[in-house]
């Protein structure tokens, strides 16, 4: 089981503006910058998505073919991750839709955000 996920910015505001809606639409709120200025903490009550600051001194940059897929409640909150996620900074990386490929009702939004990371919000209800 996985306890946390955790990538990495190179500026932890810039991050904020673009997290700051999409983490509240999927329902994970900002629980922590008092550990690091640097870094972001998102969850439901314990810390379950972060952006940091890589330690190491390097620049932060997005990992070859990983991804982050956030589970939507519905199809409709798959749109509303996409065009936050635009209108915030990100850049598309794939239109809110049916990917049948995988399943019959596998809906979802594909997403780079200002670092390049890539994310996902995805649902499969049928409405």
């Amino acid at each position: 089981m996985i306890h946390h996920v955790s990538l990495g910015t190179n500026d932890a505001a810039r991050a904020r503006t673009f997290y700051d809606p999409l983490m509240d639409l999927l329902g994970l709120k900002l629980l922590r910058m008092d550990m690091d200025p640097d870094a972001l903490h998102y969850g439901s009550g314990e810390i379950q998505f972060s952006l940091v600051r890589p330690v190491d001194g390097r620049p932060a940059q997005p990992g070859n073919g990983a991804h982050i897929a956030f589970q939507a409640q519905s199809r409709d909150t798959v749109r509303r991750f996409h065009e936050l996620a635009l209108a915030n900074g990100g850049t598309s990386d794939g239109e809110p839709g049916l990917r049948p490929e995988y399943n019959a009702h596998y809906f979802a939004a594909f997403v780079r955000d200002p670092d390049g990371n890539k994310i996902e919000a995805v649902t499969h209800s049928a409405k």
